[in-house]
């Protein structure tokens, strides 16, 4: 089955325009992520998927696959379906532009899922989370999992809600996905759900529609830069100070 991945890299950000060019290091955000992507082992492809010519010139400066697509697109999901519409793929994976600690691990576990078990259209990953003040965070997404490692469902608040003392088990959901290509348009064609639009989490209007979301747990985590407070705390983690 041939696989690709696409890095969604839109320009315009309410909070921070411009972050996947944003210097990390003496490189742009972007450009870390296309080059751990390129060290996947399950990829056949990697492309970058543009909304302004900035972006398309920057990649072009290290050799990166890129396409423009649209800037009207209303998200990133979208835009990976118009790159992959005329192509001959069968997993289509969703490598976030703003993620620049995204390790090749992480989208060769999400390759598996799909491969592993036929049934699967859609997966995704989580990491386990200790109790601090991240789990309180709303950017931070949450997201439970039932016994057989199927999404119960996301949100921003803190889920589960420990009202008895117990030993909850807490997931931070990680922002990368592996799709079916028939799914995924299958996906983009659902129209937005009421949780999707309440909690702003695409993920939802899947599980709303009634379909089964995997979720692989992975050891590594993730930054996503939203705004410059992350790009910073990005350089610290990174040590790219």
């Amino acid at each position: 089955m041939k696989i690709i991945g696409i890095i969604p890299a839109r320009f315009q950000s309410t909070r921070f325009a411009g972050k996947v060019l944003a210097d990390l290091g003496g490189k742009p955000v972007v450009r870390h992520v296309w080059e751990s992507a390129k060290r996947s082992k399950m990829l056949d492809d990697l492309v970058i998927a543009a909304d302004d010519e900035r972006i398309i010139k920057e990649a072009q400066g290290f050799d990166a696959k890129v396409v423009y697509t649209s800037p009207d697109q209303p998200s990133g999901t979208d835009r990976l379906a118009e790159v992959v519409n005329p192509m001959d793929v069968d997993i289509v994976i969703n490598i976030q532009g703003d993620e620049p600690m995204v390790r090749p691990e992480m989208i060769d576990e999400l390759a598996r899922a799909i491969l592993d078990e036929k049934n699967i259209k859609i997966a995704t990953l989580a990491k386990k989370m200790d109790w601090t003040e991240e789990i309180r965070n709303p950017n931070t997404v949450k997201v439970v999992i039932d016994k057989n490692g199927f999404a119960l469902y996301f949100s921003r608040s803190v889920i589960p809600y420990r009202r008895f003392e117990t030993t909850p088990v807490f997931y931070k959901h990680l922002g990368l996905y592996a799709y079916t290509k028939d799914f995924l348009f299958e996906f983009v064609n659902l129209p937005k759900s009421n949780l999707e639009m309440t909690e702003g989490l695409e993920q939802l209007r899947a599980l709303e529609s009634g379909y089964r979301i995997k979720v692989v747990e992975t050891k590594f985590d993730t930054i996503g830069i939203d705004t410059p407070e992350d790009l910073e705390k990005a350089r610290q983690v990174m040590g790219l100070l």
